[in-house]
């Protein structure tokens, strides 16, 4: 028996007691199954819009979208979705219905969706409802289409990415035939919106059974990002590497740490290794300045995506400097610190580590990181100084020196910084100030 919460509960109920027919439906009633909490509950009914306003006309409804049967209530401060049971119309964008029908009979609603494990209804009364074989896939982790598999994708495109993301996640096989059908329509994906792309793509980097994933349906994810197909097997022909550059990149992904940021920064740390890539004449190869290259193309594909400009940056930065040499020393931890902050260079260590673990040379790179962390911790718990705020003096102390406001200010500022990182001299401000005339007349 599942475990339903109250509010959807009183919600089934409430249906019930006006006549008309409820379940829970869909990703609920997969979760609960598998034995893990689920995220939303999702009803459907045999009412109509306009009925289940009437129905729920003292609680606080949301016309979420009565278009297509969808309206949202308010019980005990959380939200809940209902939709009348529906049959759509042709898919004319790969995308949406030109138009939905409402139904009476729950059967007509089930057919119509993606997969059979998300094809399921539960009542508490009446049990659960599996018109499709929805419970044996799930018991043995399979992925079926409900139907032809490839009406299913060319109705919906997103759908092969909603796939590949759930197999990613719980750690499903695919069906051979639904898997066939993710091939043969598998450029439709560029008629979908890449909002809805991204979205996908980043739940499933940060699934459980990723590596399969990303391996085996390579040319998918090729299709909507085509600057990742030159990766794929690609022979690095350098010792410090075991595998082909996507083969390194996927394995570096999946040991990394689950935060979308390190994760997005991994998947294209080495996207611009095949077109910096020279042999030299002992044979081996090399691939002077990728980091920079992979940058300025991780930062082409992630606005593409649509990526806020935030994390567009941010994981841009974190390619570009993936392969920066940061010595195991406190200055250049700290110079480190100055220039990305301490935030950035945690992720960076994240990603730097990630890209070491399947090297050759892993365990010899690993306990460098390890250093720099130690040396990260201390200087973070000290509270030492790496940035121009942490200076005991400010732009005010030199102006009451003499010195003129404007660029000098900064110039002077900035060179009292260095020299406070580099340990030639403490952080202290009589000393600050006396070195400060000094370096003033120096760059007058």
């Amino acid at each position: 028996m599942m475990k339903v919460p109250e509010e959807v509960l009183t919600i089934l109920g409430q249906l019930n007691t006006a006549g008309h027919s409820a379940y829970v439906v869909g990703g609920c009633v997969r979760d609960s199954l598998l034995g893990l909490i689920p995220g939303d509950w999702d009803i459907c009914t045999s009412a109509s819009p306009e009925q289940m306003k009437e129905c729920f006309s003292n609680y606080h409804v949301i016309e979420t979208g009565l278009k297509h049967g969808t309206l949202t209530v308010r019980v005990n401060h959380q939200s809940y979705e209902i939709t009348t049971f529906r049959t759509d119309g042709n898919y004319t964008d790969c995308r949406h219905p030109e138009k939905v029908t409402f139904v009476s009979d729950i059967k007509d609603d089930l057919a119509r969706r993606d997969f059979t494990v998300n094809a399921m209804a539960y009542h508490p009364d009446k049990g659960l409802m599996d018109l499709f074989g929805g419970l044996n896939d799930l018991s043995d982790k399979k992925l079926r289409c409900v139907g032809d598999s490839k009406t299913r994708f060319t109705e919906d495109a997103l759908r092969i990415m909603r796939g590949l993301r759930f197999a990613a996640t719980y750690g499903f096989s695919i069906a051979t035939e639904t898997e066939k059908a993710m091939f043969q329509t598998k450029e439709l994906l560029l008629k979908i919106a890449p909002e809805r792309i991204i979205v996908e793509l980043k739940k499933l980097l940060l699934g459980e059974y990723a590596e399969n994933i990303l391996l085996s349906y390579r040319k998918i994810f090729g299709e909507i990002v085509p600057e990742l197909v030159p990766m794929f097997d690609f022979d690095q022909k350098n010792p410090h590497h075991l595998h082909d550059v996507w083969t390194h990149t996927v394995k570096s992904v999946v040991v990394s740490k689950k935060d979308i940021m390190i994760r997005l920064a991994v998947l294209f740390h080495d996207i611009g290794k095949p077109k910096t890539f020279l042999i030299d004449e002992n044979g081996i190869g090399h691939f002077h300045a990728h980091a920079l290259r992979s940058a300025d193309i991780t930062q082409t594909i992630l606005k593409r995506l649509k990526l806020d400009n935030y994390t567009v940056d941010t994981v841009t930065e974190l390619v570009k400097y993936h392969d920066a040499q940061i010595e195991a020393t406190e200055k250049s931890v700290k110079r480190w610190l100055n220039k990305i902050g301490p935030e950035q260079l945690e992720r960076l260590l994240f990603v730097k580590e990630a890209d070491a673990k399947s090297t050759v040379y892993a365990e010899e790179k690993l306990k460098i990181i390890r250093e720099i962390r130690s040396i990260f911790s201390k200087v973070m718990e000290e509270n030492a100084c790496f940035a121009l705020k942490d200076l005991e003096i400010s732009g005010s102390d030199l102006i009451l020196l003499g010195i003129p406001e404007g660029k000098l200010i900064g110039d002077v500022l900035k060179k009292l910084l260095s020299l406070v990182i580099d340990g030639e001299i403490p952080n202290q401000k009589e000393i600050l100030l006396s070195v400060a005339q000094k370096e003033y007349k120096n760059i007058r």
